[in-house]
C-alpha cells in the first residue's frame, strides 16, 4: 500500500536578537499587521505565505553553532512585489543609511527587476519584480494554486 503525505510548507521562521527592529522592518516591508501569538513569537501572513519572527530566547533548545551571532549569508528571503523599486524606495525612506543595499536595483538575466538588501539580523532579502513576458510566464508556473 502506498501512503501520500503532502508537504506544505507553512513559513520561514527568522530567529532574531532584536525583535522589536525585525518585527518593524518586516512590518514595513510586507504591509502585513503583525500578529503577536506570543510576547516573543510573531507571523506575518502575506497572501502567499507566512513569514515567522522569533526570539532567540523562545528557541533556547538551540545552542552552539545552530544559531549564528553573525549575518546570515546562506539563505535568501524573497519577496515577489507589484513593484520592487517603489518598496526600495520606501525602505530607503524609512531606514535611510541603516538599509544594507547588497544589490542596487538590477534587472537580471531571466527577466526580474531585482533588489537585494540585508534585514536587521544580516539575512539576505530579495525584493523582486516580474518585468518581461517570460518572467511573468516563469512566475506564474510557480505560484502555487489553491
Amino acid at each position: 500500500m502506498t501512503m501520500t503525505n503532502t508537504i506544505r510548507l507553512a513559513s520561514v521562521r527568522i530567529i532574531t536578537r532584536d525583535l522589536p527592529r525585525t518585527v518593524g522592518f518586516y512590518e514595513l516591508l510586507t504591509g502585513a499587521t503583525p500578529n503577536f501569538l506570543t510576547d516573543d513569537f510573531v507571523e506575518f501572513v502575506t497572501p502567499s505565505a507566512t513569514l515567522a519572527v522569533t526570539a532567540l530566547s523562545r528557541v533556547g533548545f538551540l545552542v552552539g553553532d545552530a544559531v549564528s551571532s553573525g549575518p546570515c549569508s546562506g539563505s535568501i528571503v524573497e519577496f515577489w512585489v507589484d513593484d520592487a523599486e517603489a518598496v526600495f524606495r520606501q525602505l530607503q525612506a524609512a531606514f535611510g543609511d541603516d538599509l544594507d543595499v547588497v544589490q542596487a536595483p538590477t534587472m537580471m538575466p531571466w527577466g526580474n527587476m531585482s533588489i537585494v538588501i540585508r534585514d536587521p539580523n544580516g539575512i539576505l532579502v530579495n525584493l523582486y519584480t516580474p518585468v518581461t513576458d517570460d518572467a511573468r510566464q516563469l512566475q506564474h508556473n510557480r505560484t502555487p494554486k489553491a
